[in-house]
């Protein structure tokens, strides 16, 4: 949330309704709308018994004491209900939109990380960090309980510094078959019962070549920024080369045409309702403990109803 195509002053009724349709958690995202923390505030009053998840909040745009004073007061406000969600964002996002350098992003996350926990304690907080330090910082209430913070990755260094240090990982654009060479870096190098966060983008009930169209879309904004071109060279998805080599010569109408089907459909499900939930239980199936969806477009309610558990 914000759910798309509503306002969010008048989401009250369909945040409501969630619980009852068989949801349990509504998570946020920070990028070029609403900021992460404001949704889930009135979230947590609409709906008092969902959990609350920030995917994520960037690592950058905010100081450390500020980010902790955030998540602690959404944390007291859904109390062992809200997960902080934290990542590095893009060098668009961090650098470009908010003038901040985005340098050394995998330093950030980990000396954030460890600043966050101690933080969440009460204690006074002095010290010197790679990206970052903090001198004599305390929470005036410190959350009880404090927090989970899971840590957005892509590529094994981070996905370990998630399961290992955090406690667990939000991944993204990523396939159910996917799942399975992304989830031992957060489990068999970290902690096993480490939670695994997807965020899965959806069309349901949407004729397929008005899904792909607007699925290519979505792929090629995103899977060109160097971090996701990256995680996708890793996980060996060769056939979105054509689509790389167009889209750095300026051929944008030729890295759409570049992107195939078999891709298309298995990074954004489509689909008639019950397929689509078919689908997203195939990535339960291979280890994502919490399914988040991601509507691309279409009516944030008939979405919800039709995809309802």
């Amino acid at each position: 949330m914000p759910l798309s195509g509503v306002p969010l002053r008048e989401q009250r009724e369909l945040i409501r309704a969630l619980p009852d349709l068989g949801y349990t958690d509504v998570w946020s995202a920070e990028a070029d709308g609403a900021d992460a923390f404001t949704p889930l505030t009135l979230a947590a009053e609409w709906a008092p018994t969902l959990r609350l998840g920030t995917a994520i909040v960037p690592a950058f745009t905010r100081g450390p004491a500020l980010l902790a004073q955030s998540a602690a007061t959404l944390a007291s406000l859904a109390p062992g209900r809200f997960a902080l969600g934290i990542g590095t964002s893009s060098d668009v996002i961090v650098e470009r939109w908010n003038g901040i350098p985005f340098v050394e992003p995998y330093k950030r996350v980990r000396d954030l990380l460890d600043f966050l926990r101690r933080a969440f304690t009460g204690e006074k907080v002095t010290g010197e960090w790679d990206s970052f330090s903090v001198q004599g910082f305390r929470l005036a209430e410190a959350p009880e309980p404090a927090p989970p913070v899971l840590v957005a990755a892509l590529r094994p260094g981070m996905l370990t510094l998630a399961g290992r240090h955090g406690d667990g990982a939000i991944v993204n654009w990523l396939t159910s078959a996917d799942v399975k060479a992304v989830a031992p870096h957060v489990r068999d190098y970290g902690k096993p019962g480490a939670e695994i966060v997807a965020r899965i983008f959806v069309l349901p009930d949407v004729p397929a070549d008005e899904a792909r169209a607007i699925a290519r879309r979505a792929i090629a904004a995103y899977l060109n920024v160097p971090v996701y071109r990256a995680f996708h060279e890793w996980l060996g998805r060769t056939e979105l080369t054509p689509m790389w080599r167009a889209w750095a010569s300026g051929d944008r109408a030729g890295a759409l045409a570049a992107i195939p089907d078999s891709v298309v459909d298995a990074l954004v499900l489509h689909g008639p309702a019950e397929s689509v939930r078919e689908q997203v239980r195939a990535y339960v199936e291979a280890g994502v403990t919490t399914p988040v969806l991601a509507p691309l477009g279409g009516s944030a309610a008939r979405v919800i109803e039709s995809l309802a558990p």
